[in-house]
């Protein structure tokens, strides 16, 4: 069994990266919100939330800040250091998608989106923050595995890998639904092209997501 070098640490890594999970499902749900002010036209709520949005993002850029520069060169740690590293631009990755996509629906909130894609998009919008959810809870769970190197906890968070994959591949079915509907609208090839693109964007918030739990699945690995 391997010693936990963990203890070593007066402060984990592991506790910055629940913080900064935490920001990041905090934004997933002014996310949602936002998406469905902008679904049904309230066009001033969507701007509020999407500086609220902004100011989450602010902060949890100055929680990623502080892990890269609080662990001193030589400290033993029971993951890669590199590994944490890509794992921490992954879930900041989230959060940056989240706010292109947010972004993205300001730059056209007239005549904005389809009454036929309002639904699918609300989905899309689910299906991502389900992931998001999930992520904040592997971290949490990373925190403790890596205090105690339980095979029971460690089983447990591959399942969580296992099942961030499927959240991933219904995003993606979502997104490619939406992406064919568009299409076959027709009309104003501006609207098709934004629509396209903003499922496309919504879309990497899946993917970035997907990546973290890659990430994780390498540290459990080692």
């Amino acid at each position: 069994m391997r010693t936990p070098f963990m203890s070593l640490f007066m402060t984990s890594p592991f506790e910055g990266l629940q913080e900064h999970a935490e920001l990041v499902k905090s934004c997933a749900l002014v996310f949602k919100n936002a998406v469905a002010c902008h679904v049904a036209g309230e066009g001033a709520a969507f701007e509020e939330l999407r500086a609220e949005a902004a100011q989450i993002e602010s902060r949890a850029d100055a929680i990623k800040r502080r892990v890269r520069g609080h662990i001193p060169k030589g400290t033993l740690m029971p993951v890669d250091k590199f590994q944490l590293f890509r794992y921490l631009r992954e879930q900041d990755q989230v959060l940056d998608s989240v706010e292109d996509a947010l972004d993205w629906i300001s730059y056209r909130t007239d005549p904005g989106i389809p009454a036929e894609l309002g639904d699918d998009f609300l989905h899309l919008a689910d299906a991502v923050i389900g992931l998001i959810e999930a992520l904040s809870k592997l971290v949490r769970g990373a925190r403790s595995y890596f205090k105690k190197f339980s095979d029971e906890e460690r089983d447990h968070l591959k399942t969580m890998v296992h099942e961030l994959h499927h959240r991933e591949r219904d995003a993606d079915q979502i997104e490619d639904q939406i992406k064919r509907r568009a299409l076959n609208l027709g009309g104003d090839p501006i609207t098709v092209f934004h629509m396209v693109r903003l499922a496309e964007t919504i879309g990497a918030i899946a993917d970035h997501a997907e990546n973290a739990g890659d990430m994780m699945r390498a540290m459990l690995s080692r």
